[in-house]
C-alpha cells in the first residue's frame, strides 16, 4: 500500500486522519516539509542513525524506523556522533544491555552540544520499565524522544511533535492489542527479509522480562502476513523468517484461530519463494500437526532452534518453562523421524537459583543426548522485575564460571562431531555477502543453517548455490563450486 501514497500530495495543513496507516502517512508528510526546510538552510539533508540493540524482532522493528525515515528524506548516516537524528531501539533482557546505553547517551551528550540541530531518540523493550525512564528524566534530560514497544507504527508522529519541540517527549504506553499494518520498511537484505508474525509473549518464564516489556499475545492476521511475503517475494526476495516471541502459539488470539502448522503450509505455495525459516519454538508448544508440515515440505528449512535452558526438570519447573526433559526429548525424537537431516539448535543457561551439581550434570547429559549442532549458552543474569531475581540460592559466580566452562567443552566437542556430517556432500547455500576477513571468498548459509566460506564472485550474492563441502572447521565448512541451483519447489 505504502508504495503507492505520495507524500508531496497530502494536505499537510488539514487535520491529520483518525485511522491508521492513513494518520502516519500525514505525519511523514510534515516531516518531510522539515526535511526539505532543513536542507535549503544547511544546503544538505539531515542525517539518520539507526542502532539496534538484542534480538531479530528489534532488528525488524528497526527496518521500520529506517524505513519511515527514508520516506520522510533523510539521508543514512552511519556514524552517530555525526548524525542529526540518532535512535537507539533497546534491548532489557539481560541488565548490562541497560549499561551499554547510558554509556553510548553520555558519549553522544558532547555531540549534541556541537550539533544543536541533532536529535536523540530511544524505543524499544528498555522503555518500557519505569525505573528507566525516571533515570532518562533525572540524569539525560537532553534526550529529545521516548517511546516503547508498543506504539512503533506511531513513530512517525511521534518525530514530527519532536522537531517541534524542546522538551523530552514520552510516550510509552503499558499494553496494546492494536497491529497496524502499511509501515514503510527499509530491508537490510534484498534477497531475504524477516516477517513478524505476532507480538507479545503470554509464557512469564521466571528469569524473563519479555512478557513485561512486550504485552501479550496477539498475532497478525494471516491474510496480511501472505499479502506482505508475497509482496517480499515478487521483490527479489527468496527466504524469509517468520518472528515471534513464540511461533508455535501463533493464531491462538485470532477471532478464527489459526494454528502456525497452517500459516506455514499457506506461506510455502507463495511464487518465488525458496525457504522459510522461523524463530523461536517454545517447547510446550510444539505440536505434532507442526512437526508433520516439516517433514513433508521442500521450503521450511532443515534448522529448528528450540531452547531447553535447562536439563533438570527441578530446574524447569522453577524457571516455569511448562515441560519435562522427557517431553523434550520425545519432541526431539519425533522431529528427527520426521525430517532425518534436521538441524537442532538450542539456548542453555547455566547458574539459575538454586542449580546444584546434580542439576547441572542433568543438563550436561541432555547436551550428549540430544546431539545439538550448536548451544548458545549463558550464565544466569539476575535481572530485576524478574521473580527468578528474588529467589533463594543464587549461584556464585565462580562455581557459575567453572559449569559454562564445562558445559562449554561439552558442547564445542559434540557440536564439532555433529556439524562435519556434510563433508564432501553438495549442499544448496544462499549466498549472503563476501566474506569479512578474505574477499576472495563469499559467505553463504545451508538450510540447516550452518555458514559456508567458498571462492566466488560478488554477483552470486542473493542467489541460491550448490557448493561442495571441502571441510568442516567446527561451526563452519570451507567449500567450492558455486553454480546457481535451478528453482524447485514453486
Amino acid at each position: 500500500m505504502y508504495h503507492e501514497i505520495h507524500l508531496d500530495k497530502i494536505n499537510v495543513n488539514s487535520q491529520p486522519p483518525a485511522e491508521e496507516p492513513a494518520r502516519q502517512y500525514f505525519f511523514m508528510a510534515k516531516c518531510r516539509q522539515w526535511v526539505k526546510n532543513f536542507e535549503r538552510k544547511n544546503g544538505r539533508l539531515p542525517g539518520a542513525c539507526v542502532t539496534t540493540f538484542g534480538c531479530q524482532m528489534n532488528a525488524r522493528d528497526s527496518e521500520k524506523l529506517a524505513g519511515i525515515l527514508r520516506e520522510i528524506g533523510y539521508a543514512e548516516e552511519p556514524d552517530e556522533k555525526k548524525a542529526d537524528f540518532v535512535i537507539f531501539n533497546t534491548c532489557t533482557v539481560r541488565e548490562n544491555a541497560n549499561q551499554r546505553l547510558y554509556g553510548r547517551l553520555g558519549q553522544l551528550s558532547r555531540s549534541k552540544k556541537q550539533n544543536p540541530d541533532m536529535k536523540i531518540a530511544l524505543c524499544g523493550c528498555m522503555m518500557q520499565e519505569e525505573r528507566v525512564l525516571e533515570k532518562l528524566k533525572q540524569s539525560y534530560s537532553f534526550v529529545d524522544l521516548v517511546f516503547g514497544t508498543h506504539n512503533i507504527y506511531k513513530f512517525a508522529e511521534l518525530l514530527a511533535a519532536c522537531l517541534e519541540s524542546d522538551r523530552m517527549l514520552i510516550d510509552v504506553w503499558e499494553g496494546t492489542d492494536k497491529i497496524v499494518e502499511d509501515i514503510p520498511s527499509e530491508r537490510k537484505y534484498p534477497f531475504k527479509s524477516g516477517v513478524n508474525i505476532m507480538f507479545g509473549c503470554n509464557n512469564f518464564c521466571s528469569y524473563c522480562i519479555v512478557p513485561y516489556v512486550r504485552g501479550r499475545e496477539r498475532s497478525r492476521d494471516p491474510k496480511e502476513i501472505l499479502r506482505e511475503i508475497e509482496a517480499l517475494a515478487a521483490d527479489g526476495v527468496v527466504e524469509v523468517m517468520l518472528l515471534g516471541q513464540n511461533v508455535n502459539s501463533y493464531g491462538k488470539t485470532l477471532e478464527k484461530p489459526v494454528s502456525f502448522a497452517q500459516l506455514l503450509t499457506e506461506v510455502e505455495k507463495i511464487d518465488g519463494l525458496r525457504r522459510i525459516r522461523f524463530m523461536t519454538s517454545h517447547p510446550k508448544d510444539l505440536s505434532d500437526e507442526l512437526i508433520e508440515v516439516m517433514g513433508r515440505s521442500e521450503k521450511i528449512c532443515r534448522h529448528l532452534h528450540l531452547p531447553i535452558q535447562s536439563g533438570s526438570n527441578r530446574i524447569l519447573e522453577k524457571m516455569n518453562r511448562r515441560y519435562t526433559r522427557e517431553h523434550y526429548l520425545e519432541l526431539t525424537e519425533k522431529i528427527r523421524r520426521a525430517v532425518p537431516d534436521i538441524s537442532l539448535t538450542t539456548d542453555m543457561i547455566v547458574g539459575f537459583p538454586g542449580e546444584t551439581e546434580e542439576d547441572f550434570r542433568d543438563t550436561l547429559d541432555m547436551v550428549r543426548r540430544v546431539r545439538y549442532d550448536a548451544v548458545f549458552t549463558f550464565q544466569y543474569s539476575k535481572r530485576s522485575g524478574t521473580p527468578a531475581a528474588a529467589m533463594e540460592g543464587q549461584v556464585t559466580p565462580e562455581v557459575m564460571k567453572d559449569r559454562f566452562d564445562r558445559l562449554l567443552l561439552a558442547v564445542q566437542s559434540i557440536s564439532a562431531e555433529v556439524c562435519s556430517i556434510h563433508t564432501g556432500s553438495v549442499q544448496e547455500v544462499l549466498v549472503e555477502s563476501v566474506n569479512d576477513h578474505d574477499p576472495s571468498l563469499l559467505t553463504g548459509r545451508m538450510s540447516n543453517n550452518l555458514l559456508v566460506h567458498f571462492p566466488g564472485d560478488a554477483s552470486l550474492i542473493g542467489k541460491l548455490v550448490n557448493v561442495k563441502l571441502n571441510e568442516c572447521r567446527g561451526f563452519y565448512y570451507l567449500g567450492e563450486g558455486g553454480q546457481v541451483s535451478c528453482e524447485k519447489g514453486k
